[in-house]
């Protein structure tokens, strides 16, 4: 049998769609994210979202905040979880503070990029990021364009 690929358990839940478009991502990142047993339900459902969500330090721990998992219908506990609490995330001690070291740089934020199940285990993708102004934004659509029409120039190529 051949062996696996560490991808082939990889299941994404979500993803941040306009995270490389309004950011430049210099580095990529994997951590582990601290939930409560409902949250873990209703992330393997696939529900939930990743807009306007953003990494912060506070009080030497980095938190995920307006992270937004909507409230398991099946769950019995008797109080309900707030959707968009602030959750812990899960680091090394190295790499926190080499994460909280690059986030006192002027100008560089922690943006999640995807939350996805890895072995069973809840982990978020976030990426050191910097923002992009209205001219680096409108340079990429450039680009895109002319990437874009390229290959369709070489699509109709015989490749014989």
């Amino acid at each position: 049998m051949p062996p696996k690929n560490k991808e082939d358990d990889k299941k994404t839940v979500a993803t941040h769609r306009k995270a490389r478009q309004y950011y430049e991502i210099l580095e990529v990142i994997e951590a582990g994210l601290a939930l409560r047993g409902p949250e873990v339900k209703a992330l393997r459902k696939g529900q939930a979202s990743l807009d306007g969500c953003f990494g912060r330090v506070d009080k030497g721990e980095l938190w995920l905040e307006n992270f937004y998992i909507p409230p398991y219908s099946f769950a019995t506990n008797l109080e309900p979880l707030d959707p968009r609490r602030k959750r812990k995330l899960l680091l090394h001690a190295a790499e926190k503070n080499k994460v909280e070291g690059k986030l006192t740089t002027k100008g560089l934020t922690l943006i999640p990029l995807e939350v996805y199940f890895r072995h069973g285990w809840a982990k978020v993708a976030l990426g050191l990021a910097k923002g992009k102004t209205g001219v680096d934004r409108r340079d990429d659509m450039k680009k895109k364009d002319v990437r874009r029409e390229a290959e369709k120039s070489f699509k109709g190529a015989y490749r014989g």
